[in-house]
This record gives structure tokens, sequence and C-alpha cells, in this order.
């Protein structure tokens, strides 16, 4: 079903009511924050149902449920980094290693803030030619043999500590694939840092670390434009609702997602995110979804 519009902006969420936007937050949180593409998962899970389509904005405001997840998941990391970072400052010692992590992490930002900004306009469309499930279906089969690749290339002998300004640099630049949809943010993050040959779960708190920035400034600037469509208090109140099942939902999966990737590997989401994209692109080829 296509998706409804306010003022420019993807708001089918609103039409879903509280009990749909509750099964899609869940869906949301955990996909979210997997490398297995949230954006492919919230347009596949309503064409199932037969829902609306929830549209590009919630995906976007989410952002702030996998905020909230990351931050109180790895609390200790972030509270060290910027106490650590603060006392630097005050001592002028600039070479201490909170205060270079936390100058990475900005560093780290600023492509996804330019490209986003470059390609707001179409990412955030109504019915957006970026939100087909035929780019879904691609980007999910090239992202699956990325890392596959990274898995057998990759020696998981680094950790954070061991890391430079090129890699955070590298992951920096990878997250900007994120911007596709299908690509998924921990996805292209995750590969990127194992192609660095970090251990894996330490890729996946690498990545988390590097994303906050990214993470924060896009769920809060699809609040502001929610805000400047004039979305109503209805509108507010289902989104409330959907941000806090999702963050529930997207700390359950940092949690998983760290359980796998210390006692197996990321094989199982290289399958996964294959077998979708190949059953997207069937899909839409055979009309059983509409792309």
């Amino acid at each position: 079903m296509a998706s409804a519009c306010t003022q420019g902006l993807d708001t089918g969420f609103v039409a879903l009511g509280y009990g749909k936007v509750a099964v899609l937050g869940v869906v949301q949180g955990i996909t979210e924050l997997l490398p297995i593409s949230s954006t492919a998962h919230m347009r596949i899970v309503p064409a199932l149902l037969g829902w609306q389509d929830p549209g590009s904005a919630f995906s976007a405001a989410m952002q702030l449920a996998a905020l909230a997840a990351v931050i109180s998941y790895f609390w200790s990391d972030v509270r060290g980094l910027v106490a650590g970072s603060a006392a630097a400052v005050a001592r002028r010692d600039f070479g201490n290693w909170d205060f270079r992590f936390a100058v990475w992490i900005i560093l780290a930002t600023i492509p996804i803030v330019i490209v986003g900004k470059t390609l707001a306009p179409a990412l955030n469309a109504c019915n957006s030619s970026l939100r087909t499930l035929t780019v879904i279906g691609v980007a999910c089969i090239v992202m699956a043999a990325l890392l596959a690749l990274a898995e057998m290339y990759s020696r998981h002998k680094r950790t954070i500590e061991n890391a430079t300004l090129k890699d955070a640099l590298i992951v920096g630049c990878a997250q900007v694939g994120a911007l596709i949809p299908g690509v998924s943010r921990s996805g292209s993050t995750l590969t990127a840092a194992l192609f660095r040959d970090l251990k894996r779960d330490e890729a996946a708190r690498f990545s988390f670390l590097l994303g906050i920035p990214a993470i924060a400034l896009a769920g809060l600037k699809e609040l502001w434009e929610l805000y400047q469509a004039h979305l109503d208090a209805h509108g507010w109140s289902i989104l409330a609702v959907g941000l806090v099942v999702a963050s529930i939902a997207a700390f359950a999966a940092i949690w998983g997602l760290l359980r796998i990737l210390e006692q197996f590997s990321a094989w199982p989401f290289v399958f996964y995110r294959f077998l979708m994209g190949v059953f997207l692109l069937t899909a839409v080829w055979f009309g059983w979804l509409h792309n």
C-alpha cells in the first residue's frame, strides 16, 4: 500500500495506529542494529501483513531508539570517552587515547553528514525510487557478498585499543553506504571493521561507538522535520510508542549480535542477507510484492 505524505514527508506510520506501530517498533529495533537492514524489513513486514508502508520518516526517527540502546549498552565506554576526553582537554594532554578516539568519531561522522544532506531530498521524498524493493534486494545481496569476503579474509586479531585514525576513517566512509536502503549502517560499518582485522565482537563495538553521532543526528533531524511538517499530537503519540518499543528491542539486538559474533561468526547474517535479497528480487519479478 502507498504511504502517506505530510508536507512532502513520508508519514505512513500515523495511519497504522498504536498496535501495528508497536509491532513494527520491535522489527525496527531488532533489525536496526543487526547487520541485516532495517529498511528491508520495514518494507517486507508491512507488505506481507497487508499494512501500509510506515514510511521513511518512521525509520529515520527510530534512529533515536537505536541511539538509546547503544548508549545504555555501552555506557561504560561512552562515559569513559566523555570523562577521559574532558580530563585530557583540561590537562592539555591531546595525545590521550580517549581524546584521540573522540576526535576520530567526529571525523568519521563528517562523510555521512555531507552525503546525507546532499541526498536527503531523494531519500525522504514520498515514494522515493531509492526505497524500491529492487534496490533493497540488490543491496542485500551485495552486502552479503562483502560481509562474506570480510569473514574469509579478516584475521580477527585486533581490538579497539589497537585502532588507528585510518581505521576510524575507513569505517566512517563505509557508514555512508547506509544511506542506500538495504545496505544497513550496522552491516556496512561491521564489514569495514572486519576488513581492518578487528575481532568480530570488537568490530561491532567499534562500529557502534563510531556511529553514535550519525545515529543521533539522523534521528534528531527527522524529529525536527516532522515538527516543521506540523505532525499532530496523535502522530507524535504513535511515534512515541514505536520509539519506546524499538529501544527495548534494539538493546536486546545488541546483546544477541555480540553473543553470535563471540561464539560463532558473521556467517549467519551473510546467509540471511543473501536469501532475503533473492526473495525480494524474486517477489518483485513474479509480482508477489509491489516494488
